[in-house]
């Protein structure tokens, strides 16, 4: 067994790499190494090898023992441009232990509120390293003996081709490992980008490159080669950042070029983005709702489905034909338990995904989601439920502009809707949990970050929901809902025109929520509901919507997730229809509504009533007059000839007119004449 010594490349103080603040390195994703905490200016090479990299803020060097060991000076310091950084070298020289390479501005890190923390880790730790072991975590100079590094006296063929890093095991790993190899292995790249729906390799040779492996892959909509830009480009779609992450885990930093990506993705973003700000600020918000809402797409369709096998087989809705299970069971009870849990814990679970997306403390994010459905903070309103509607007749403690306050917070009158089965202010506390944790982590010395920056985030956002962005959702919730019930008595067929064409966008903001009760007040008042009949087409539509994506799509992954919305939205879930497809291919969901508008305008001109809460195609029961009650002999008949057009005209809109393959596999991009002018070796 051989060993390698590695030096201090400045001046500072040692620390663990688990002290380090920041997961890719602390976790050791990039390998085993150490931390440093910089005093001195100079830079010197920690070992002596080939200048592999070199980033502007980091450099990597790789030994003739088939070490590959990366400098990284500071944190976040790639935004910066370069600016503190003074080199001597460049890639491709050979250095010696112990040469300078170069210097750094540690008062510029400094000045920017940014960390001058420097990691130095083996990357390749996996295929090469036995261990690493650091002499003593103390204050040392630059050029120090720091570290021995005990080399494995096997490697693998694939291991000496390819300078790979560890898997970060997530669910791309896999992929990731695949399209490297499917362009040439790691050896075959120079550099690696992307944009909002590919990545965009630089290859040494593209003709290596395997179209076919690539392409047959789940997940992967197409290849294309770019001949004027150089580029080998493999078509992802939504999920191309989470793989670029992957491939840059598995590549190493050497293949990063942080400019050309940031200009890639403003540049595509803005071939499909409007220019009007108002119009691109509702495409920003959908993008980060659809984004946060797609990896519980799956849960939510399974509850939604399961949810609809009880409406079945069960007596619910005055149907007992085919029923096996007693509503009133504890079988009962625990099924439906398990089929509402993911739409009841809707905002943990949106909480968490969106705090990813939108680069917040996904922990943090999910507690306030926890907090706003806690049912001790549910019971402050004295709210009860009907069909998993919650309706809030708690004690009013005033009212700001006809807003009910029903509650208080430090002697503050506030008023607190129901949060459950809500998405918005979720993905608000997500959104504004990055700038307020982000302050306080420049803000908190080292030894309190760790529990006041999640401490004090939990509260500050937690408490900017409560305050404000509750009592927004209600005001504007109670104005929809005079808006509607001010149609419903105007006249029948035009509200269910309108209605029926527009009530699945409150559903997007949680906003349908206030409507509820007007519905569960007619059925209490009269037995049956006019507006429910209504509603209930809404949800066929996006169904019928999804269907016809399904039917079109030759996208495997894309024909899989549009058959569980359609069956889901048939059984009353609409979720993973709308935020798995429809709004994510933003013509898709409004061609749908056209049929959810034909629908409740059948319903309108035939006096339509539903009695009872479950919808769409699986409660048709639903539709069936009760004994006793007042209502046409052929309300039944109304209901399946008015599913049956809001499904023909949802289908036919969105087959004709409202989805394309190339909406998911492709976004045009604009081509100028500087584009990715010298994009490699930055």
């Amino acid at each position: 067994m051989t060993n390698t010594k590695i030096l201090a490349p400045l001046a500072g103080k040692l620390i663990p790499l688990i002290e380090v603040d920041d997961p890719i390195f602390s976790k050791k994703t990039m390998g085993e190494g150490f931390g440093l905490i910089p005093a001195g200016h100079d830079i010197v090479a920690p070992v002596s090898g080939e200048v592999i990299a070199l980033q502007g803020h980091a450099f990597g060097v790789h030994t003739s023992d088939g070490l590959d060991i990366l400098t990284h000076i500071g944190l976040e310091t790639v935004s910066l441009d370069g600016k503190p950084f003074s080199w001597t070298i460049k890639k491709g020289d050979h250095v010696n232990a112990g040469d300078e390479v170069g210097s750094v501005g540690l008062a510029q890190i400094t000045a920017a509120n940014l960390s001058t923390t420097t990691m130095v880790v083996v990357t390749n730790t996996a295929e090469r390293v036995d261990s690493l072991k650091v002499i003593d975590y103390k204050t040392v100079t630059a050029g120090e003996v720091v570290a021995d590094v005990a080399i494995k006296q096997e490697i693998t063929e694939t291991a000496k081709m390819s300078r790979s890093v560890k898997g970060s095991g997530n669910q791309y790993e896999g992929l990731a490992a695949d399209i490297i190899a499917g362009v040439g292995g790691a050896q075959n790249v120079d550099k690696v980008i992307h944009c909002i729906t590919r990545l965009r390799f630089y290859l040494k040779d593209h003709n290596i490159a395997d179209n076919q492996a690539i392409e047959s892959l789940d997940g992967i909509a197409g290849v294309n080669y770019a001949d004027s830009l150089g580029q080998y480009q493999v078509v992802i779609g939504p999920a191309v950042t989470d793989v670029y992450d992957e491939v840059i885990t598995q590549l190493g930093d050497s293949v990063v070029d942080s400019d050309a990506t940031d200009q890639a993705v403003a540049e595509t973003k803005g071939s499909n983005g409007s220019k009007n700000p108002i119009v691109h600020a509702f495409q920003a918000i959908i993008g980060t709702i659809t984004g946060s809402m797609m990896p519980i797409i799956g849960l939510l369709a399974a509850g939604g489905m399961l949810n609809g096998f009880l409406s079945l087989v069960s007596n619910q809705a005055s149907f007992s034909a085919i029923y096996f299970i007693d509503p009133s069971s504890s079988t009962f009870t625990i099924l439906q338990s398990m089929a509402m849990a993911p739409f009841y814990f809707l905002p943990i679970l949106v909480g968490f995904s969106a705090a990813q997306q939108l680069k917040s403390d996904p922990f943090v994010v999910a507690v306030i989601g926890a907090f706003l459905v806690k049912p001790e903070f549910i019971n402050l309103t004295n709210a009860h439920v009907v069909n998993n509607a919650i309706v809030q007749p708690g004690k009013i403690m005033g009212t700001l502009f006809g807003v009910s306050l029903n509650s208080s917070f430090f002697g503050l009158p506030i008023n607190i809707p129901s949060y459950a089965y809500s998405i918005f202010p979720i993905i608000f506390a997500a959104w504004l949990a990055r700038p307020v944790g982000n302050w306080l982590k420049k803000k908190l010395p080292l030894v309190l970050r760790s529990i006041f920056q999640p401490l004090l985030t939990l509260v500050v956002v937690a408490s900017v929901v409560l305050i404000l962005v509750g009592p927004a959702i209600t005001l504007t919730s109670q104005g929809i809902s005079t808006v509607i019930n001010w149609l419903l008595h105007l006249n029948y067929p035009l509200s269910g025109l309108i209605i029926g064409g527009l009530y699945q966008a409150l559903v997007i903001f949680g906003l349908h929520w206030m409507v509820v009760p007007l519905i569960a007040n007619e059925i209490a008042q009269t037995g049956h509901s006019t507006l429910n009949a209504i509603v209930n087409f809404t949800m066929i539509a996006q169904g019928a919507g999804a269907l016809a994506v399904w039917a079109k799509t030759k996208i495997p992954s894309l024909k899989g997730l549009a058959g569980a919305g359609f069956l889901s939205a048939m059984a009353g879930i609409t979720e993973p229809a709308m935020y798995g497809i429809n709004l994510k291919y933003g013509r898709v969901f409004w061609m749908a509504n056209i049929g959810g508008a034909v629908g409740g305008f059948i319903a309108g001109l035939f006096n339509l009533n539903m009695y009872g809460f479950t919808g769409s195609l699986i409660g048709f029961p639903s539709f069936a007059v009760p004994k006793g009650q007042v209502g046409a002999g052929n309300n039944m008949l109304i209901f399946w000839i008015a599913s049956a057009a809001t499904i023909i005209v949802s289908f036919a809109m969105v087959y004709f007119f409202g989805f394309k393959d190339s909406d998911a596999s492709e976004i045009k991009t604009v081509e100028k004449k500087n584009a990715f002018k010298d994009a490699v070796g930055k």
